[in-house]
């Protein structure tokens, strides 16, 4: 293929994008599919010559579209959306066929600037104040993982990434059994390790208990333990648990731990002042993260994490060999140092796009109805006598089951599920087997949203 028969082809996908969205609604929203049975499909062998692009894109129709869970489905209320709003996508194409790499100013002045300005805008439509700066990743967990090696470093002062930790005093992390399994893969990772990530007790609301963290701290010390950092959640994937964000920093701060908060999900409903009170005291923390790709409608991936001052993660992560250097310049930011790869997408192209495309109040809107919608399902659930709300709406998030047996929940699951109409998953809450809900993919409306209920209706 030439860039003149690529002008072609990318008219046909485009035109191909908008029937795929448009007839969504009549696709099962999770694929109805073995595992195996794509890879049966394929040649087990490349070709050793050139194909037509015709049958590639014919096999491509063929092969998977019909294999594929329809993230973009606008009866998606599983897990966290993976969002592609139209200007989103544009934006994407855009980079594609620049395919830059960002990983220097030099290498891609347009992108890193882009990145700076953007991370301002959204700092300011989160409310959050003026000291905070930051820069994009590809997702929550690369950001965690960024913040947890700076907690470890900080603590460390800076002697764990050129010393290893072997003669270093045993390290403790701490979170609350709500947080996301992304804290799990950072205290593994970052040689913290598993049994020294401390899970605080949480209070009625599932939120980490403040007292019982100074508790453990303070028994930590007492120990002989480095506590290094603590990790608060503010919409926990689960059940949208919200921890005591004022109260954890203030423990934290007493013992001069950083502090990261993860708001990957729930974040994004901070552009709506009137929610501005979950996060409260979230001016105190060291490190934000909050995905645009999960309900602000940026196609995957973006994840914003916000600093309050750069330098100790730019000291954790920063590598400047000689062939890095910007020569005949004065400093400039170099992104690739506030983060883990070295090589960085133009991630911020999109967010740009978006946010120019639809407005801010075009997002609260859209935000706003989702978390009414929410609200209205689960006050329909609750009306029907053989369901029961077992975690109540925490802004479009809430969980539900049928009274009885986890078995019969099971059941009740995997027919919704192979039925195709909607999608919804499952988690563990006081011990039992309960069903989650989520609102929040772009394109959803409050019809998409009550057919829920339909669906309980006919397999219940």
């Amino acid at each position: 293929m030439n860039h003149d028969e690529l002008a072609e082809w990318s008219k046909r996908a485009a035109d191909w994008a908008r029937n795929y969205h448009a007839n969504l609604r009549d696709q099962p929203v999770r694929a109805q599919t073995t595992p195996g049975e794509t890879a049966a499909k394929l040649p087990t062998a490349p070709p050793e010559g050139p194909e037509d692009m015709e049958q590639i894109f014919a096999d491509f129709e063929a092969i998977v579209p019909g294999a594929t869970t329809h993230w973009q489905h606008p009866r998606f209320f599983a897990y966290f959306p993976a969002n592609a709003a139209p200007a989103s996508i544009l934006a994407d194409q855009l980079c594609n066929a620049m395919a830059v790499q960002g990983m220097l100013w030099q290498t891609a002045p347009a992108a890193t600037e882009i990145e700076g300005v953007m991370v301002n805008w959204m700092r300011d439509a989160f409310g959050l104040p003026p000291h905070f700066t930051g820069t994009i990743h590809d997702s929550a967990t690369t950001a965690t993982l960024s913040a947890v090696l700076t907690m470890r470093e900080r603590a460390l002062n800076w002697q764990g990434n050129e010393r290893g930790l072997a003669d270093l005093p045993r390290l403790r992390l701490y979170a609350s059994a709500q947080t996301h399994s992304s804290i799990d893969k950072a205290a593994q990772i970052a040689g913290i390790g598993q049994q020294n990530l401390v899970k605080v007790p949480t209070d009625a609301n599932n939120a980490m208990d403040a007292e019982a963290l100074e508790a453990a701290i303070t028994a930590d010390k007492a120990a002989g333990f480095l506590p290094v950092g603590v990790i608060m959640c503010v919409g926990g994937t689960s059940i949208g648990a919200v921890d005591p964000v004022a109260e954890c920093i203030k423990v934290a701060k007493t013992h001069d731990l950083f502090t990261h908060v993860d708001a990957a999900w729930a974040g994004a409903a901070m552009i709506c002042p009137e929610h501005r009170a979950l996060w409260d005291g979230i001016d105190g923390a060291d490190s934000i993260v909050i995905n645009p790709h999960k309900w602000l409608g940026v196609q995957f991936d973006c994840a914003l994490q916000f600093l309050a001052d750069a330098t100790p993660q730019v000291k954790t992560l920063g590598l400047r060999p000689v062939f890095l250097e910007t020569l005949e310049q004065d400093e400039v930011v170099n992104y690739n140092e506030w983060t883990i790869p070295m090589g960085r997408r133009f991630r911020a192209l999109k967010l740009w796009f978006t946010i120019r495309a639809y407005g801010l109040e075009g997002l609260r809107t859209r935000i706003r109805n989702h978390i009414a919608w929410a609200g209205e399902l689960a006050h329909e659930i609750e009306k029907l006598a053989r369901f029961e709300i077992t975690t109540p709406p925490m802004l479009s998030l809430f969980t539900f089951r049928l009274i009885g047996t986890d078995e019969k929940n099971e059941a009740l699951l995997t027919r919704i599920n192979d039925d195709g109409r909607i999608y919804l998953t499952q988690t563990r809450h006081n011990g039992q087997f309960v069903i989650r809900f989520q609102a929040g993919q772009f394109d959803c409306t409050r019809d998409d949203v009550m057919t829920v209920l339909t669906v309980l209706n006919d397999l219940s």
